[in-house]
Formats: C-alpha cells, sequence, structure tokens
C-alpha cells in the first residue's frame, strides 16, 4: 500500500547527505503559508495533554467540527487522517465493486483491494484536462455500489462543480458516493462546491485538516454521512484513533473562525498568484503543459524527449523534492506534479524545469539555446 505514493524526504535528505530542513518539499500537498502560528503556539503550550489518553471517541471535536460546519455530530466520525477512513468504508458498507474516477489517489483502489473489493477506474480525459465526465460516470457507475470522487482531484486539480456532483448521486440513489474533499480549502469558493451539507442519503464526504493548515504529522480527518451509512462505519472504530495534541488543534481551529478564515483567504490569494507566475514562465518558455488547477499543486506534461524520472533526479539533485506521476494509474513517465511553496522556491523550481526542458529539446525545437 506505501508504495503508491509520493516521494520520501527523509529518505531523500539520506541520500543527499542533508536534513530534511534542507529539502525543499514541492511533493507534498500541503498549504504553502503554514502552519498557523498561533496554532502551533497553542500546540506549544497544550503540549502537556500528550500526558494522558485522548478522548476516547473523539467526542468533542466531533461536536466542534459538527458546529463550525452547521451540521448533525450524529453524522460525522474523526479518523486518524482520512485515508484510515478510506480504508474502512469498503469494508464498512460491504460493498462488492466499486469505481475510482482516475487518475487519482492511490490508496482508494488500495482500499478496494484490502477488503477484497473489485475495483475499477473510469479515467478522465486528457484533452478535457482531466475534467470528469459526469454522464461518462454515470454509465459505469450504474454497475457500482461504491464511487470514489476526489474533489479537487489529486494530481489533476480538477474540480467539478456541486451541482453536478449532486445530479449524478441522484441519479444513481443506489450507489453510495465518497466525496473526498481534502483539497477542497485551496479552491476559488470552496463554500459553493462543498457537499459536506448535502442531505443525500447515498454521499459521504471526507474533510481532512492535514493539507489547509499544514499539519499532515497530527493526522486528522472527518466523514460526514447520513446515519444509516454512518451507523454502519461505527462497529469498525478504533478507541484512541485521534491523539491527544490532534483534538488539541481542531478544538482550536473550530473555536477561531476569526483567525482561520482570514488565514485560508490569504492562502487562497497567494495560491492564485504563485500558480498564474509558474504557469506562465512554464508555458512561454518550454513545451510542457500545466492542466489547471483548483489546488495548490500542477499536473505538469513533460514535452518529447523528457520523462518523470530525468525530472525528478535532476531536481532531487538540486534539493528539490517532486512528484513523479509514473505510478498514477491513467498517468505515464511523462507527468510529474509540483505543489507550490514560497515564491522564491517556485521560481528555483520553474527555473531548474525550464533549463531542463531546453537541453533535453528537438534541434528543431523552439525553446532550444
Amino acid at each position: 500500500m506505501i508504495g503508491g505514493h509520493g516521494g520520501n524526504i527523509y529518505r531523500l535528505a539520506q541520500r543527499l547527505n542533508c536534513r530534511p530542513s534542507e529539502i525543499s518539499d514541492m511533493s507534498a500537498n500541503v498549504n504553502p503559508l503554514g502552519p498557523m502560528p498561533a496554532l502551533i503556539d497553542h500546540l506549544k503550550a497544550s503540549i502537556s495533554a500528550i500526558a494522558a489518553l485522548p478522548e476516547v471517541d473523539a467526542g468533542g471535536i466531533v461536536g466542534a467540527f459538527s458546529r463550525f460546519y452547521g451540521i448533525d455530530p450524529r453524522q460525522v466520525m474523526a479518523g486518524n487522517g482520512t485515508t484510515e477512513l478510506i480504508y474502512r468504508i469498503p469494508r464498512a458498507l460491504g460493498a462488492k465493486m466499486a469505481l475510482v474516477v482516475g487518475p487519482t489517489y492511490a490508496d482508494y483502489q488500495d482500499a478496494c483491494t484490502m477488503n477484497q473489493v473489485i475495483c475499477d477506474h473510469l479515467i478522465c480525459r486528457e484533452e478535457d484536462d482531466f475534467a470528469p465526465d459526469m454522464r461518462a460516470i454515470r454509465r459505469v457507475a450504474a454497475a457500482a455500489d461504491l464511487v470514489f470522487l476526489c474533489n479537487p482531484n489529486n494530481p489533476t486539480g480538477a474540480l467539478a462543480a456541486r451541482p453536478d456532483i449532486e445530479t449524478l448521486c441522484r441519479s444513481l440513489p443506489g450507489t453510495v458516493f465518497v466525496i473526498d474533499e481534502s483539497y477542497l480549502p485551496f479552491a476559488p469558493k470552496p463554500a459553493d462546491d462543498t457537499m459536506i451539507g448535502s442531505d443525500l442519503p447515498n454521499v459521504m464526504v471526507l474533510n481532512s485538516m492535514s493539507k489547509a493548515f499544514r499539519i499532515p504529522g497530527l493526522r486528522i480527518g472527518f466523514v460526514k454521512a447520513p446515519e444509516p451509512l454512518m451507523q454502519a462505519l461505527v462497529p469498525l472504530a478504533l478507541p484512541w484513533s485521534v491523539n491527544s495534541l490532534a483534538q488539541t488543534a481542531v478544538q482550536w481551529l473550530m473555536e477561531h473562525p476569526e483567525q482561520v478564515e482570514p488565514f485560508l483567504s490569504s492562502t487562497r490569494n497567494s495560491i492564485e498568484k504563485e500558480k498564474g507566475r509558474i504557469e506562465e514562465c512554464i508555458h512561454q518558455k518550454t513545451d510542457a503543459r500545466c492542466f489547471p488547477s483548483a489546488t495548490t499543486f500542477v499536473l505538469i506534461r513533460l514535452p518529447d524527449g523528457l520523462n518523470a524520472e530525468t525530472v525528478w533526479r535532476h531536481m532531487a539533485d538540486n534539493r528539490i523534492l517532486i512528484r513523479d506521476c509514473t505510478n498514477f494509474t491513467g498517468l505515464s513517465d511523462r507527468f510529474i506534479r509540483i505543489s507550490l511553496k514560497s515564491e522564491a522556491e517556485n521560481r528555483r523550481a520553474a527555473d531548474l524545469l525550464v533549463q531542463l526542458c531546453r537541453d533535453h529539446a528537438d534541434p528543431g525545437n523552439r525553446h532550444a539555446r
């Protein structure tokens, strides 16, 4: 299961004989501005929480999360990151056939495989910028009892509009749709596209705090689901699955919207600015293609004559870790993903990529030196 993921900053640091902090990790899809300084200060002041067991069912943060989003706490469950919940869902629902809308996060398929659920993929088309085709999904999903849809999607960054998702889910009432919104806080208008307030009986929504608040080490995830589906999850819930510091972080975040909302707004503004800068640089100076993204990362198709492993190694030698997308089902060794960091780091990564593209350009390429 672990092999389906991206780069390992610790392994690269060992290879380069440097500290992990000396590597610019542009493979991890986390907030380039975070974590919030005020949250870090709160966690430092609350470090004594690790001396006691956390709340066994994480009921306190379930309540705080539910109040923040205005939803029924009986429809919410906390987990040790959304990945734990992803692995729990196929087994809990007794699924027999699942559909994964890809190319996307490998753990949807791995969760199905672990639970002996037959899994099929519907790969969105490159010529459509990998935007999900709802009619195509409906045709294939009719044979499935479980569908995984990441929105916005990883690694493509494609965002499906809420009305389109709702229409799809309503059209197949016998199919359960798991909508993973882990990256939605990065989208321009997340409140317009979230399904977390949906009352559809066949919709489960995953919410991650790891990415938007840049606290992936704390492993914090939630699932919101109608009560009948939630009751199927409850028997598989593990005690103390959310650690004490993670629960402390959620309580603070949910109780300080006056600080959280401006932080997320600043994040989105920064992402749009930096994304535009790096995309323009790559477009103007290379034949690589950046796909439209509603998130903090950009999927890039490399020009002819260049493959992902070559780019990965070149970046790694310069202490930049990116994502080689070769092992995403539906992609190939022509794709990489770069997650935005600071302006300086983004500029340096773009310059290195541009130079490498030029070095590998065909003799007649207009970008050749």
